[in-house]
């Protein structure tokens, strides 16, 4: 073999045993490289190799705030210690523009945690004399009617009730997460279910939910009905009444009034 031939076998020889020590010393130096990833949380570190016997990145947990905390509290089975119920007697012609009244400091001797408010939600009909009962303490509740009157001008529409009511809801959490102390809702709240969002998101909060419930009889209610400006159906109102269940400790409610009318004489 001429010496011409065996400086080519070399030199190719040579070529391909530099060729795989350079693509040795980059895979080993590939392994070193800094880890980029956020998934592990250990930006910088090297990422633990498969059959090192290394622990599995720890996962920190965090205390869920109030926004999460409300979809995991359910409404209680068994009645609060504090469960109060208390009765009013109103007058069986609603004043026009009757004093005020000075609310109570909320209370909560026997808990180990006091609630940061209350939510007071009104039970029933309409000409029951809720939105008397809320000027009669001074207060603007948190209102359906108010919320149609604003968003389409008409205090009558009922086409969309689903977004009233879904806005109602957003006002009253953005008043809970500003920690306001007392918290009023004017709207029907006939049947359980209607009301167990309501208790849901207050006690997700830290608040009390307390229930003032209008117990008064259908035939004063539609009597009113007549009498107002704005009248309901009076078929309407007799649905209602067929829905209308009264409240209960076992929904979750921490105190309930029960408010009822001295007898009218019906025409």
């Amino acid at each position: 073999m001429s010496a011409r031939k065996l400086q080519l076998l070399s030199s190719v020889w040579y070529t391909r045993v530099m060729r795989n020590w350079v693509r040795e010393r980059m895979r080993r130096r590939k392994k070193k490289t800094e880890n980029l990833s956020e998934a592990t949380g250990k930006v910088g570190q090297p990422k633990p190799q498969v059959g090192e016997g290394k622990p599995a990145p720890i996962v920190p947990t965090y205390d869920p705030g109030p926004e999460e905390a409300q979809s995991d509290v359910e409404a209680p089975s068994t009645p609060p210690r504090e469960s109060r119920m208390e009765t009013e007697i109103q007058p069986a012609e609603l004043p026009s523009a009757p004093p005020p009244v000075e609310q109570r400091p909320i209370t909560d001797t026997k808990s180990t945690r006091a609630p940061k408010g209350v939510v007071v939600l009104a039970i029933g009909l309409p000409g029951s004399g809720k939105t008397t009962w809320f000027k009669r303490r001074g207060v603007t509740p948190l209102s359906s009617d108010l919320l149609r009157s604003i968003l389409f001008d008409d205090i009558t529409e009922q086409r969309y009730q689903g977004l009233v009511f879904s806005t109602l809801r957003s006002l009253l959490r953005a008043r809970l997460i500003a920690r306001m102390p007392w918290n009023y809702v004017d709207a029907t709240n006939l049947a359980e279910h209607e009301r167990r969002q309501w208790i849901k998101m207050s006690k997700g909060f830290g608040y009390e939910v307390h229930a003032v419930f209008f117990d008064v009889p259908l035939e004063v209610c539609l009597e009113r009905n007549r009498k107002r400006e704005r009248q309901v159906k009076e078929e309407v109102v007799q649905r209602m009444a067929a829905k209308l269940k009264p409240p209960s400790f076992e929904e979750g409610f921490a105190k309930i009034t029960v408010v009822r009318v001295k007898r009218e004489r019906i025409m």
